[in-house]
């Protein structure tokens, strides 16, 4: 298989995100006083501006507070707990671009002028979708959407430049994805049963339905994904074959293939499994990077960020102009 090589910007940085809560490859970072009133955190060098974190919010709230068409923030679904994972997305992802366009100085990776044009082509666009709330909240103007487009870009194209060399071709025999049913029994007594059972003809369905001790019968799975002995097993099986009696660690294994090869699960997996090795070559460089950062957050500042969730900030379309626009 072979990957489409521009990836999206969204995408390849939400791959990565490291980061649950506040810390910077693998550490906590310092709570400090000493940032100005308008700096969120520093991470080495560079730092991230209130105004910055108010437009990841402002997104972030709006992108994580709806789900298939469903507002949660006006049916009030554990609210307080809302406001910290979008605090909490958006202060991971702010601190990754800012480690990343470090990385990309020490590198040397920079952005052509077709990128940078890009990014202005992008901010004036975003910029003017905003209403007036969303203007007095974030404090943005079309020249900061436009830096903070340009850090985006950057980052993506860091990632881009560390994951370059990596092996996208995926065989369908490893990312091959099966349907099946199975049987799961702790006990030795319970597996003589049920292979009992299955031998005199029984339908297995059934004798899964007395006898499972798992929480599913009908499973879709990969390679990795049970135990070593019952997934060699599974994937000797044809289509409505029945496997004997398999021994594993806490129990036994009875499994029936439905569809041995499902092809769109499977190209599926090919993706993910590209993505696994992209964000292995990616951690090699990156977490050695971020060890030797200096890092601390503004913790007054950061805590009296309060989101407004009145339906006033509707913006959700900071990255899927940028996205657009780079393509």
């Amino acid at each position: 298989m072979k990957k489409n090589k521009k990836k999206t910007l969204v995408g390849a940085l939400a791959a990565v995100l490291l980061f649950s809560g506040c810390n910077i490859g693998g550490r906590q970072v310092i709570i400090t006083s000493g940032l100005g009133s308008q700096d969120v955190f520093r991470i080495g060098s560079a730092s991230c501006k209130l105004t910055d974190a108010k437009v990841y919010l402002a997104n972030y709230q709006n992108i994580y507070g709806k789900i298939y068409g469903i507002d949660l923030w006006k049916q009030g679904f554990l609210t307080d707990k809302l406001k910290k994972y979008v605090k909490d997305i958006a202060l991971s992802e702010m601190t990754k671009i800012v480690c990343m366009d470090l990385l990309a100085q020490e590198r040397d990776i920079s952005l052509t002028e077709d990128e940078l044009q890009a990014t202005k082509t992008a901010a004036a666009e975003y910029y003017k979708s905003l209403n007036e709330e969303e203007l007095e909240f974030t404090g943005a103007s079309e020249t900061g959407i436009a830096a903070m487009y340009e850090k985006y870009a950057l980052a993506n194209k860091v990632y881009e430049s560390l994951t370059a060399g990596v092996d996208d071709e995926v065989s369908d025999d490893e990312a091959r994805i099966m349907e099946a049913m199975q049987i799961f029994v702790k006990g030795k007594d319970e597996a003589d049963a049920v292979a009992a059972k299955l031998n005199a003809g029984e339908d297995f369905a059934a004798v899964a339905s007395n006898y499972n001790q798992k929480p599913e019968i009908e499973i879709t799975f990969g390679r990795g994904e049970l135990p070593k002995e019952a997934e060699e097993a599974a994937f000797e099986l044809n289509n409505d074959e029945i496997s004997g009696c398999i021994a594993v660690e806490g129990g036994y294994y009875f499994i029936k293939c439905i569809n041995k090869f499902n092809e769109e699960l499977t190209d599926a997996n090919k993706s993910k499994i590209v993505a696994a090795r992209e964000k292995a070559a990616f951690d090699d460089v990156y977490e050695a990077f971020v060890l030797g950062l200096s890092s601390g957050l503004n913790e007054k500042v950061w805590d009296d960020i309060t989101l407004i969730t009145d339906g006033s900030i509707m913006t959700d379309s900071f990255f899927s102009v940028l996205e657009d626009a780079m393509d």
